[in-house]
């Protein structure tokens, strides 16, 4: 899923721009802990010049699920700025 997204991205989304996902464990990796497939999704998405910046489990409506937002390649001074509101 995060190889999808980051191909999507590199075509579609601005420096700067903003994503969302919705991560399905079972489809990914039904052999190990749901929380496990979303680590993984997330260094994924990082290792793709992602800065998630909320990830939400989506229990008790949907098991296994989570939603994880963010933004795409984050220029310097917008993550000074991130930083500095926080």
């Amino acid at each position: 899923m995060a190889r999808i997204l980051a191909l999507n991205a590199s075509y579609f989304l601005k420096a700067g721009g903003h994503f969302v996902i919705s991560i399905k464990a079972n489809c990914i990796d039904s052999t190990v802990p749901a929380e496990a497939v979303f680590a993984q999704e997330v260094k994924k998405l990082q290792a793709e010049q992602f800065k998630p910046i909320e990830q939400v489990t989506l229990e008790p409506f949907e098991r296994d699920h989570a939603c994880v937002v963010g933004a795409y390649r984050v220029p310097k001074k917008q993550k000074a700025a991130a930083a500095a509101a926080s």
